[in-house]
């Protein structure tokens, strides 16, 4: 029984069939998220159509210069449906917002968590300081999850000093990542959750195919061998903590959901 907490799901027959797909692999509940205004709709839509499936409102880095305003209308929490406001932060890798233009939208994405006591998701890529700057000179919401985590075993403290989930990816699967497995071995199980971030970062043996939430147990199973603990143990920890983290229904196995279509995505990493 796993919880993805951080996947984006297609408002199409594709993402009913994924869902479908993730319900039949023991992946019962998701967390599907919004980068933009469109994408934040359309995983409203989704998780309206699909009992384990919640959604989020965000505006990512990537799309931090069309501003926050143009997603804040579409946070205003329905039970079960919108949990968390994000993807946002900063992406100074890629940088296609200006930074300063990131900034503003991450921090007034804080204030709006903040405001409507829904999870925050975070993205950060290089750009741990000034991530964790914002993050130390706005009032944080109660929960809050860095996604994807791609940092060590400092990183992973200063995100648990500030009372943070972090959430690991596929990307314990990979053979360069030794220090995202550190961090996976360090961190306590009570502030860890797992996701897949699909269609990206499909984990290993499935890596360059188009991720989806049923392959994240491949990536539970990963974190209980780094760790040395049973794969149940890991299960059970993370869907507890994402039934806190997000406020989640604790959904069992057996909860009916909706199917449908195929799909094909662009792998190129968000």
């Amino acid at each position: 029984m796993w919880t993805d907490s951080h996947c984006h799901i297609p408002n199409d027959a594709s993402g009913d069939e994924i869902v479908a797909r993730a319900v039949a692999a023991g992946v019962t509940r998701m967390v599907t998220i919004g980068t933009d205004r469109e994408r934040s709709i359309g995983a409203i839509a989704v998780a309206g159509r699909h009992p384990g499936v919640s959604a989020t409102v965000g505006l990512h880095p990537h799309e931090a210069a069309a501003g926050s305003d143009t997603i804040a209308d579409l946070v205003d929490p329905a039970p079960q449906v919108v949990v968390g406001v994000g993807e946002c932060g900063l992406d100074f890798f890629y940088e296609h917002s200006p930074r300063q233009a990131q900034r503003k939208a991450f921090a007034e994405q804080v204030q709006i968590a903040a405001e409507r006591d829904l999870t925050l998701v975070i993205h950060t890529r290089d750009a741990w300081d000034e991530t964790f700057d914002i993050l130390t000179g706005e009032e944080l919401p109660a929960r809050w999850v860095l996604h994807c985590f791609s940092g060590g075993p400092g990183e992973l403290r200063r995100c648990l000093d500030l009372g943070g989930y972090v959430s690991f990816s596929g990307i314990v699967t990979f053979k360069k990542a030794d220090d995202v497995r550190a961090a996976a071995a360090a961190c306590p199980l009570e502030r860890m959750l797992i996701e897949t971030d699909s269609p990206f970062l499909a984990p290993v043996p499935n890596r360059g195919k188009p991720n989806e939430p049923a392959w994240v147990a491949l990536v539970g199973a990963a974190v209980a061998a780094l760790r040395n603990e049973s794969v149940e143990t890991v299960a059970k920890a993370t869907w507890d903590n994402a039934t806190a983290a997000f406020r989640l229904l604790d959904l069992t196995p057996s909860t009916p959901t909706a199917g449908g279509g195929g799909t094909s995505v662009d792998q190129a990493e968000r």
